[in-house]
């Protein structure tokens, strides 16, 4: 797998660093999408400054908007809020239990 990050900076685009992973499996699934012009215009002047295809563009999008691993770590957190309530000593008696566990002090 080839990971390339793009750190160049595009005016009227996101200061955000991109980055497209390759990998040599092939892509088995086809999306029909409807957009207008000026998106299209977008996305492929993007590609071009970026040298990537649309559909890699595309994919990079969507991958950003819904990461592979929301609904795990929706999830996650939704348990995390449901839990019981716990006893937490306060930040001093924390911090010295951390330090002491820690070697020092």
């Amino acid at each position: 797998m080839l990971v390339a990050i793009d750190d160049d900076r595009v005016a009227g685009f996101s200061p955000f660093k991109t980055c497209s992973c390759y990998s040599m499996s092939m892509k088995t699934e086809r999306l029909q999408v409807l957009i207008e012009m000026e998106q299209r215009a977008r996305l492929e002047w993007t590609a071009a400054v970026r040298g990537v295809s649309v559909a890699a563009l595309v994919r990079d999008a969507i991958n950003l908007v819904y990461p592979p691993q929301a609904e795990q770590r929706a999830k996650a957190a939704a348990d995390i809020l449901a839990a019981e309530p716990m006893a937490v000593p306060d930040p001093a008696e924390l911090r010295a239990e951390l330090d002491r566990l820690r070697g020092g002090d």
